[in-house]
């Protein structure tokens, strides 16, 4: 294999590998931090200096992460589907 065609080989492979790493993550944990209330569950009100719930999270300090939602969408339509 010339070595132009292994240049050219190498960032598609190193795409391939980070994508399986990520949906490998999102299967293994699919929750991450709240990235709002960096996972703290708490969010500081703006005008008052008053520490509430984080609306975004609803006070878990998790969400569910983005590789997930797409995973959870695709498992619905192959339901829907059969």
């Amino acid at each position: 294999m010339p070595p132009r065609h292994l240049l050219a080989a190498v960032p598609c492979l190193t795409l391939a590998l980070v994508t399986l790493g990520y949906l490998a993550l999102c299967v293994i944990d699919p929750f991450g931090r709240c990235r709002t209330c960096h996972g703290t569950s708490r969010k500081r009100s703006p005008l008052i200096r008053m520490r509430r719930e984080c609306r975004r999270c609803a006070g878990t300090g998790l969400r569910l992460r983005v590789g997930r939602h797409a995973i959870n969408h695709i498992k619905d339509e192959y339901k829907a589907a059969k």
